[in-house]
Protein backbone atom coordinates (compact mmCIF):
# COMPACT_ATOMS: atom_id res chain seq x y z
CA UNK A 1 0.00 0.00 0.00
CA UNK A 2 0.83 3.43 -0.74
CA UNK A 3 1.73 5.89 2.21
CA UNK A 4 -0.57 9.19 2.84
CA UNK A 5 2.42 10.80 2.02
CA UNK A 6 2.83 9.33 -1.37
CA UNK A 7 -0.89 9.65 -2.26
CA UNK A 8 -0.55 12.99 -1.37
CA UNK A 9 1.97 13.34 -4.12
CA UNK A 10 0.11 11.86 -6.58
CA UNK A 11 -2.94 13.78 -5.80
CA UNK A 12 -0.65 16.53 -6.63
CA UNK A 13 0.78 15.17 -10.02
CA UNK A 14 -2.95 14.41 -11.39
CA UNK A 15 -4.27 17.96 -10.23
CA UNK A 16 -1.30 19.56 -12.18
CA UNK A 17 -1.77 17.20 -15.28
CA UNK A 18 -5.37 17.51 -14.90
CA UNK A 19 -4.76 21.95 -14.82
CA UNK A 20 -2.39 21.14 -17.81
CA UNK A 21 -4.97 19.31 -19.81
CA UNK A 22 -8.14 22.09 -18.97
CA UNK A 23 -5.82 24.88 -19.41
CA UNK A 24 -6.21 28.04 -22.72
CA UNK A 25 -3.24 29.22 -24.28
CA UNK A 26 -2.89 31.79 -21.16
CA UNK A 27 -3.09 29.75 -18.39
CA UNK A 28 -0.48 26.73 -20.54
CA UNK A 29 1.73 30.01 -21.22
CA UNK A 30 2.00 30.39 -16.93
CA UNK A 31 2.12 27.13 -16.43
CA UNK A 32 5.97 26.83 -18.30
CA UNK A 33 6.65 29.80 -17.57
CA UNK A 34 6.54 28.65 -13.69
CA UNK A 35 7.96 25.02 -14.52
CA UNK A 36 11.08 26.64 -16.45
CA UNK A 37 12.04 28.65 -13.66
CA UNK A 38 11.82 26.03 -11.36
CA UNK A 39 13.25 23.51 -12.93
CA UNK A 40 15.60 24.59 -14.82
CA UNK A 41 19.04 22.34 -14.82
CA UNK A 42 17.48 19.77 -12.61
CA UNK A 43 18.94 16.19 -13.07
CA UNK A 44 16.10 13.20 -14.38
CA UNK A 45 16.30 12.04 -10.54
CA UNK A 46 15.26 15.36 -9.69
CA UNK A 47 12.63 16.29 -12.47
CA UNK A 48 10.80 12.59 -11.08
CA UNK A 49 10.65 13.48 -7.48
CA UNK A 50 9.33 16.64 -8.28
CA UNK A 51 6.59 14.98 -10.35
CA UNK A 52 6.44 11.60 -7.74
CA UNK A 53 7.77 9.52 -10.63
CA UNK A 54 5.45 10.79 -13.22
CA UNK A 55 7.89 13.53 -15.30
CA UNK A 56 6.82 11.25 -18.28
CA UNK A 57 3.39 12.28 -18.10
CA UNK A 58 4.20 16.11 -18.34
CA UNK A 59 6.75 15.67 -21.09
CA UNK A 60 4.34 13.31 -23.42
CA UNK A 61 1.72 16.41 -22.93
CA UNK A 62 4.80 18.66 -23.48
CA UNK A 63 5.69 16.30 -27.06
CA UNK A 64 1.71 15.74 -27.74
CA UNK A 65 1.13 19.84 -27.81
CA UNK A 66 4.78 20.74 -29.81
CA UNK A 67 3.21 18.38 -32.75
CA UNK A 68 -0.37 20.15 -32.59
CA UNK A 69 0.72 24.02 -32.31
CA UNK A 70 4.39 24.03 -33.69
CA UNK A 71 3.02 24.74 -37.18
CA UNK A 72 1.24 28.47 -35.40
CA UNK A 73 3.78 28.71 -32.96
CA UNK A 74 1.55 29.17 -29.94
CA UNK A 75 4.00 28.93 -26.62
CA UNK A 76 6.40 27.48 -29.27
CA UNK A 77 9.85 29.00 -27.93
CA UNK A 78 8.36 27.80 -23.73
CA UNK A 79 7.42 24.18 -24.91
CA UNK A 80 10.85 23.71 -26.73
CA UNK A 81 12.42 25.26 -23.78
CA UNK A 82 10.26 22.82 -21.31
CA UNK A 83 11.26 19.93 -23.34
CA UNK A 84 15.17 21.17 -23.42
CA UNK A 85 15.00 20.80 -19.64
CA UNK A 86 13.73 16.97 -19.82
CA UNK A 87 16.26 16.16 -22.70
CA UNK A 88 19.23 18.07 -21.29
CA UNK A 89 18.59 16.64 -17.57
CA UNK A 90 21.39 14.29 -16.59
CA UNK A 91 20.56 11.21 -16.78
CA UNK A 92 17.80 11.43 -19.30
CA UNK A 93 18.23 9.14 -21.80
CA UNK A 94 14.55 7.87 -21.26
CA UNK A 95 12.88 11.08 -21.80
CA UNK A 96 15.66 11.39 -25.13
CA UNK A 97 13.69 8.14 -26.37
CA UNK A 98 10.79 9.21 -25.61
CA UNK A 99 11.31 12.35 -27.40
CA UNK A 100 12.53 10.55 -30.25
CA UNK A 101 9.98 7.95 -30.54
CA UNK A 102 6.89 10.21 -31.74
CA UNK A 103 9.07 12.02 -34.02
CA UNK A 104 10.53 14.74 -32.07
CA UNK A 105 13.08 15.26 -34.55
CA UNK A 106 11.13 15.44 -37.82
CA UNK A 107 9.13 18.36 -36.07
CA UNK A 108 12.24 20.04 -34.87
CA UNK A 109 13.34 19.82 -38.83
CA UNK A 110 10.17 20.93 -39.89
CA UNK A 111 10.31 24.09 -37.43
CA UNK A 112 13.03 24.97 -39.06
CA UNK A 113 11.66 25.45 -42.44
CA UNK A 114 8.35 27.16 -41.82
CA UNK A 115 8.03 31.29 -42.31
CA UNK A 116 5.57 32.01 -40.29
CA UNK A 117 7.69 30.80 -37.51
CA UNK A 118 9.80 33.42 -35.99
CA UNK A 119 14.13 32.97 -35.45
CA UNK A 120 13.68 32.73 -31.54
CA UNK A 121 11.54 29.60 -32.11
CA UNK A 122 13.91 28.01 -34.16
CA UNK A 123 16.75 29.02 -32.37
CA UNK A 124 15.23 26.81 -29.76
CA UNK A 125 14.83 24.16 -32.19
CA UNK A 126 18.73 23.87 -33.45
CA UNK A 127 19.49 24.55 -29.17
CA UNK A 128 17.43 20.75 -28.90
CA UNK A 129 18.67 19.44 -32.34
CA UNK A 130 22.34 19.89 -30.31
CA UNK A 131 21.37 17.88 -27.81
CA UNK A 132 20.16 14.88 -29.42
CA UNK A 133 22.93 15.29 -31.21
CA UNK A 134 25.37 15.36 -28.54
CA UNK A 135 23.57 12.25 -26.92
CA UNK A 136 25.49 9.79 -29.44
CA UNK A 137 26.15 8.36 -32.81
CA UNK A 138 23.09 6.96 -33.42
CA UNK A 139 21.32 10.15 -32.94
CA UNK A 140 23.35 12.17 -35.22
CA UNK A 141 23.09 9.85 -37.90
CA UNK A 142 19.12 9.76 -37.25
CA UNK A 143 19.23 13.62 -37.57
CA UNK A 144 21.21 12.89 -41.06
CA UNK A 145 18.89 10.33 -41.88
CA UNK A 146 15.97 12.71 -41.35
CA UNK A 147 16.80 15.34 -44.66
CA UNK A 148 18.46 16.97 -41.38
CA UNK A 149 21.93 18.31 -43.37
CA UNK A 150 19.94 19.76 -45.99
CA UNK A 151 16.93 21.76 -43.34
CA UNK A 152 19.66 23.13 -41.19
CA UNK A 153 21.85 24.21 -43.74
CA UNK A 154 19.09 26.21 -45.31
CA UNK A 155 18.48 27.77 -42.39
CA UNK A 156 21.47 29.11 -41.76
CA UNK A 157 21.43 30.30 -45.09
CA UNK A 158 18.12 32.15 -44.81
CA UNK A 159 18.64 33.33 -41.26
CA UNK A 160 18.97 36.89 -40.27
CA UNK A 161 20.11 36.47 -36.60
CA UNK A 162 24.24 36.13 -36.26
CA UNK A 163 23.64 34.90 -32.82
CA UNK A 164 21.11 31.98 -33.92
CA UNK A 165 23.67 31.08 -37.31
CA UNK A 166 26.38 30.51 -34.63
CA UNK A 167 23.91 27.88 -32.32
CA UNK A 168 23.72 26.61 -36.02
CA UNK A 169 27.66 26.46 -36.78
CA UNK A 170 27.91 24.04 -33.43
CA UNK A 171 24.97 22.09 -34.49
CA UNK A 172 27.19 21.27 -37.82
CA UNK A 173 30.51 20.97 -36.07
CA UNK A 174 28.69 18.29 -33.63
CA UNK A 175 27.15 16.52 -36.94
CA UNK A 176 30.98 15.98 -38.47
CA UNK A 177 32.37 15.07 -35.56
CA UNK A 178 32.18 10.94 -34.63
CA UNK A 179 29.78 10.54 -37.50
CA UNK A 180 31.91 8.57 -40.06
CA UNK A 181 28.50 7.62 -41.83
CA UNK A 182 27.36 11.01 -42.20
CA UNK A 183 30.47 12.92 -42.07
CA UNK A 184 30.68 13.30 -46.05
CA UNK A 185 27.17 14.17 -46.22
CA UNK A 186 27.88 17.14 -44.20
CA UNK A 187 30.71 18.19 -46.00
CA UNK A 188 28.93 18.24 -49.04
CA UNK A 189 26.09 20.35 -47.37
CA UNK A 190 28.72 22.83 -45.80
CA UNK A 191 30.18 23.04 -49.54
CA UNK A 192 26.65 23.88 -50.66
CA UNK A 193 26.29 26.77 -48.62
CA UNK A 194 29.62 28.95 -50.06
CA UNK A 195 27.51 30.66 -52.83
CA UNK A 196 25.23 31.93 -50.36
CA UNK A 197 24.11 35.28 -49.62
CA UNK A 198 24.79 35.65 -46.18
CA UNK A 199 28.22 36.63 -45.39
CA UNK A 200 28.24 35.40 -41.79
CA UNK A 201 26.73 32.01 -43.29
CA UNK A 202 29.69 31.80 -45.17
CA UNK A 203 32.12 32.58 -43.19
CA UNK A 204 30.44 29.71 -40.51
CA UNK A 205 30.68 27.33 -43.13
CA UNK A 206 34.25 27.93 -44.11
CA UNK A 207 35.15 27.40 -40.42
CA UNK A 208 33.59 24.29 -40.32
CA UNK A 209 34.70 23.18 -43.54
CA UNK A 210 38.33 23.25 -42.42
CA UNK A 211 37.61 21.15 -39.54
CA UNK A 212 35.76 18.24 -41.70
CA UNK A 213 38.23 18.59 -44.16
CA UNK A 214 41.11 17.61 -41.66
CA UNK A 215 38.34 14.89 -40.31
CA UNK A 216 37.73 13.52 -43.54
CA UNK A 217 41.02 13.85 -45.62
CA UNK A 218 39.71 13.85 -48.82
CA UNK A 219 38.51 16.71 -50.62
CA UNK A 220 35.42 17.06 -52.93
CA UNK A 221 35.85 18.69 -56.62
CA UNK A 222 33.58 21.07 -56.72
CA UNK A 223 35.29 22.47 -53.44
CA UNK A 224 37.75 24.70 -55.85
CA UNK A 225 35.49 26.94 -57.70
CA UNK A 226 33.19 27.37 -54.21
CA UNK A 227 36.12 29.02 -52.81
CA UNK A 228 37.50 30.64 -55.47
CA UNK A 229 34.37 32.41 -55.86
CA UNK A 230 33.89 33.38 -52.22
CA UNK A 231 37.18 35.70 -52.97
CA UNK A 232 34.99 37.61 -54.61
CA UNK A 233 33.60 39.25 -51.53
CA UNK A 234 33.42 42.23 -49.94
CA UNK A 235 33.30 41.15 -46.60
CA UNK A 236 37.01 40.92 -45.09
CA UNK A 237 36.29 38.07 -41.99
CA UNK A 238 34.99 36.05 -45.47
CA UNK A 239 38.02 37.00 -47.48
CA UNK A 240 40.08 35.84 -44.20
CA UNK A 241 38.43 32.48 -43.33
CA UNK A 242 38.41 31.83 -47.60
CA UNK A 243 42.12 31.77 -47.33
CA UNK A 244 42.48 29.87 -44.32
CA UNK A 245 40.95 26.83 -45.62
CA UNK A 246 42.48 26.81 -49.37
CA UNK A 247 45.77 27.09 -47.07
CA UNK A 248 44.92 23.55 -46.17
CA UNK A 249 43.13 22.69 -49.29
CA UNK A 250 46.47 22.90 -51.30
CA UNK A 251 48.21 20.50 -49.36
CA UNK A 252 45.66 17.77 -50.94
CA UNK A 253 47.15 17.00 -54.42
CA UNK A 254 43.89 16.16 -56.13
CA UNK A 255 42.96 19.37 -55.58
CA UNK A 256 46.57 21.43 -55.36
CA UNK A 257 47.00 22.09 -59.10
CA UNK A 258 43.21 22.58 -59.81
CA UNK A 259 43.36 25.79 -56.77
CA UNK A 260 46.91 27.13 -58.16
CA UNK A 261 45.51 27.02 -62.07
CA UNK A 262 41.81 29.08 -60.74
CA UNK A 263 44.02 31.55 -58.44
CA UNK A 264 46.59 32.53 -61.23
CA UNK A 265 43.07 32.72 -63.71
CA UNK A 266 41.90 35.38 -61.42
CA UNK A 267 44.24 37.42 -61.80
CA UNK A 268 43.59 38.31 -65.47
CA UNK A 269 39.73 38.26 -66.06
CA UNK A 270 38.28 37.20 -69.05
CA UNK A 271 37.25 40.39 -72.01
CA UNK A 272 33.52 39.07 -71.37
CA UNK A 273 33.53 39.83 -67.71
CA UNK A 274 35.31 43.60 -68.35
CA UNK A 275 33.59 44.24 -71.45
CA UNK A 276 30.09 43.85 -69.28
CA UNK A 277 31.96 46.39 -66.81
CA UNK A 278 32.53 49.13 -69.78
CA UNK A 279 29.26 48.71 -71.32
CA UNK A 280 27.23 49.50 -67.88
CA UNK A 281 29.77 52.32 -67.32
CA UNK A 282 29.05 53.42 -70.72
CA UNK A 283 25.13 53.42 -70.35
CA UNK A 284 25.31 54.58 -66.59
CA UNK A 285 27.52 56.64 -65.28
CA UNK A 286 26.91 55.64 -61.37
CA UNK A 287 28.36 52.50 -61.93
CA UNK A 288 31.65 53.85 -62.15
CA UNK A 289 31.26 54.31 -57.99
CA UNK A 290 30.57 50.53 -57.93
CA UNK A 291 33.88 49.19 -59.78
CA UNK A 292 35.67 48.86 -56.28
CA UNK A 293 33.00 46.27 -55.43
CA UNK A 294 32.66 44.49 -58.34
CA UNK A 295 33.19 40.97 -57.55
CA UNK A 296 35.63 39.92 -60.74
CA UNK A 297 37.87 42.66 -59.11
CA UNK A 298 37.47 41.75 -55.89
CA UNK A 299 38.31 38.47 -56.40
CA UNK A 300 41.14 39.80 -58.46
CA UNK A 301 42.72 41.19 -55.53
CA UNK A 302 41.70 38.56 -53.35
CA UNK A 303 44.15 36.29 -55.51
CA UNK A 304 47.27 38.16 -55.54
CA UNK A 305 46.43 38.08 -51.84
CA UNK A 306 46.19 34.35 -51.46
CA UNK A 307 48.81 33.94 -54.03
CA UNK A 308 51.44 36.01 -52.06
CA UNK A 309 50.49 34.32 -48.88
CA UNK A 310 51.15 30.81 -49.95
CA UNK A 311 54.11 31.25 -51.94
CA UNK A 312 55.37 32.84 -48.81
CA UNK A 313 54.55 29.99 -46.74
CA UNK A 314 56.03 27.17 -49.14
CA UNK A 315 58.71 27.49 -51.34
CA UNK A 316 57.65 24.59 -53.93
CA UNK A 317 53.88 26.18 -54.21
CA UNK A 318 55.93 29.46 -55.74
CA UNK A 319 57.94 27.40 -57.71
CA UNK A 320 54.49 25.82 -59.07
CA UNK A 321 53.28 29.27 -59.60
CA UNK A 322 56.19 30.31 -61.54
CA UNK A 323 55.21 27.29 -64.03
CA UNK A 324 51.42 28.97 -64.49
CA UNK A 325 52.50 32.24 -65.33
CA UNK A 326 52.25 34.03 -62.25
CA UNK A 327 54.40 37.00 -62.68
CA UNK A 328 52.76 37.84 -66.32
CA UNK A 329 49.49 37.95 -64.39
CA UNK A 330 50.95 39.67 -61.58
CA UNK A 331 52.17 42.45 -63.99
CA UNK A 332 49.13 42.32 -66.04
CA UNK A 333 46.69 42.99 -62.33
CA UNK A 334 49.20 45.93 -61.76
CA UNK A 335 48.26 47.60 -64.90
CA UNK A 336 44.79 47.32 -63.84
CA UNK A 337 44.00 50.97 -62.94
CA UNK A 338 40.37 50.38 -62.51
CA UNK A 339 40.78 49.11 -59.22
CA UNK A 340 44.04 50.24 -56.40
CA UNK A 341 43.30 47.31 -53.90
CA UNK A 342 44.59 44.50 -57.10
CA UNK A 343 47.41 46.40 -57.80
CA UNK A 344 48.84 47.12 -54.55
CA UNK A 345 48.24 43.15 -53.33
CA UNK A 346 49.73 42.22 -57.16
CA UNK A 347 52.70 44.08 -56.31
CA UNK A 348 53.29 43.15 -52.84
CA UNK A 349 53.66 39.73 -54.09
CA UNK A 350 55.27 40.17 -57.03
CA UNK A 351 57.83 41.95 -54.60
CA UNK A 352 58.46 38.48 -52.83
CA UNK A 353 59.21 36.78 -56.48
CA UNK A 354 61.42 38.52 -57.66
CA UNK A 355 63.51 39.08 -54.10
CA UNK A 356 63.11 35.25 -54.33
CA UNK A 357 64.07 34.15 -57.46
CA UNK A 358 67.23 36.28 -59.31
CA UNK A 359 65.57 34.45 -62.94
CA UNK A 360 62.31 36.44 -62.28
CA UNK A 361 64.02 39.92 -61.05
CA UNK A 362 65.65 39.62 -64.52
CA UNK A 363 62.63 39.13 -66.68
CA UNK A 364 60.68 41.54 -64.47
CA UNK A 365 63.03 44.23 -65.00
CA UNK A 366 63.60 44.03 -68.88
CA UNK A 367 59.92 43.82 -69.30
CA UNK A 368 59.72 46.99 -67.43
CA UNK A 369 62.28 49.04 -68.42
CA UNK A 370 64.71 50.53 -65.85
CA UNK A 371 62.73 53.70 -64.87
CA UNK A 372 59.44 51.53 -64.09
CA UNK A 373 61.59 48.98 -62.37
CA UNK A 374 62.94 51.16 -59.82
CA UNK A 375 59.83 53.01 -59.21
CA UNK A 376 58.56 49.54 -57.88
CA UNK A 377 61.38 48.41 -55.86
CA UNK A 378 61.25 51.75 -54.13
CA UNK A 379 57.76 51.02 -52.54
CA UNK A 380 55.64 48.37 -53.99
CA UNK A 381 52.91 49.15 -51.87
CA UNK A 382 52.59 52.70 -52.99
CA UNK A 383 53.62 52.18 -56.67
CA UNK A 384 50.48 51.53 -57.78
CA UNK A 385 49.69 55.81 -57.02
CA UNK A 386 53.05 56.95 -58.92
CA UNK A 387 52.88 55.34 -62.12
CA UNK A 388 51.38 57.03 -65.03
CA UNK A 389 48.96 55.60 -67.81
CA UNK A 390 51.60 54.55 -70.19
CA UNK A 391 53.06 52.73 -67.50
CA UNK A 392 50.41 50.85 -66.32
CA UNK A 393 49.77 49.56 -70.29
CA UNK A 394 53.68 48.60 -69.98
CA UNK A 395 52.25 46.41 -67.08
CA UNK A 396 49.11 45.49 -68.75
CA UNK A 397 50.20 44.50 -71.85
CA UNK A 398 53.70 42.70 -70.56
CA UNK A 399 54.28 39.40 -72.27
CA UNK A 400 56.80 37.99 -69.63
CA UNK A 401 56.66 34.43 -69.99
CA UNK A 402 59.58 32.43 -67.68
CA UNK A 403 58.65 28.59 -69.02
CA UNK A 404 60.94 28.00 -71.51
CA UNK A 405 64.09 29.66 -68.98
CA UNK A 406 63.00 27.87 -65.78
CA UNK A 407 62.99 24.52 -68.29
CA UNK A 408 66.27 25.30 -69.43
CA UNK A 409 67.83 26.39 -66.06
CA UNK A 410 66.28 23.49 -63.97
CA UNK A 411 67.74 21.01 -66.52
CA UNK A 412 71.44 22.81 -66.24
CA UNK A 413 71.24 22.92 -62.10
CA UNK A 414 73.08 20.56 -60.76
CA UNK A 415 73.02 22.71 -57.05
CA UNK A 416 71.46 21.22 -54.26
CA UNK A 417 69.78 23.97 -52.68
CA UNK A 418 68.99 25.34 -56.03
CA UNK A 419 65.27 26.00 -55.80
CA UNK A 420 64.82 25.44 -59.65
CA UNK A 421 67.52 21.97 -59.98
CA UNK A 422 65.15 19.05 -59.34
CA UNK A 423 67.60 15.84 -59.05
CA UNK A 424 65.29 12.90 -60.11
CA UNK A 425 63.31 11.36 -62.53
CA UNK A 426 60.28 12.02 -61.30
CA UNK A 427 60.97 15.85 -60.29
CA UNK A 428 62.23 16.08 -63.76
CA UNK A 429 58.92 15.11 -65.48
CA UNK A 430 57.18 17.16 -62.73
CA UNK A 431 58.64 20.21 -64.52
CA UNK A 432 57.92 19.11 -67.81
CA UNK A 433 54.31 18.25 -66.96
CA UNK A 434 54.10 21.62 -66.07
CA UNK A 435 56.18 22.90 -69.28
CA UNK A 436 53.66 21.40 -71.30
CA UNK A 437 50.94 22.67 -69.90
CA UNK A 438 52.08 25.66 -70.45
CA UNK A 439 53.00 25.52 -73.97
CA UNK A 440 48.79 23.44 -74.57
CA UNK A 441 47.84 27.43 -73.53
CA UNK A 442 50.02 29.70 -75.42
Amino acid sequence: MTSIKEQAAISRLLSFLQEWDNAGKVARNHILNCFIENNQGKTAPELEQEFSQGASLFLVRLTTSLRITYMTGSCLEKLLRSIGIFLSAVSSNRYLTEFLEVGGVLTLLEILGLEKIEEKDKKESIKLLQVVANAGRKYKELICESYGIRSIAEFLAKSKSEETQEEVQVLLDSLVHGNPKYQNQVYKGLIALLPCASPKAQQLALQTLKTAQSIIGTTHPSIVDCVLKVLGTMHLEVQYEAIELIKDLVNYDDVRLALLKGLVALLTPSLKETSKLQAKILSDSSVLQLTAHLPVFLQQASAAKTIGVLARRDLSIAEELLHLRVVHSLMATMGNTDHSNSQRLASLTLEYFVQMFPLVEEHVRRSMGEELYQLFLSNPEDLYMKIDSIQADILAANKVNLSKALYLYSRSCSDVSSPFGPHSADEMAYVTHYQEDVKSKE
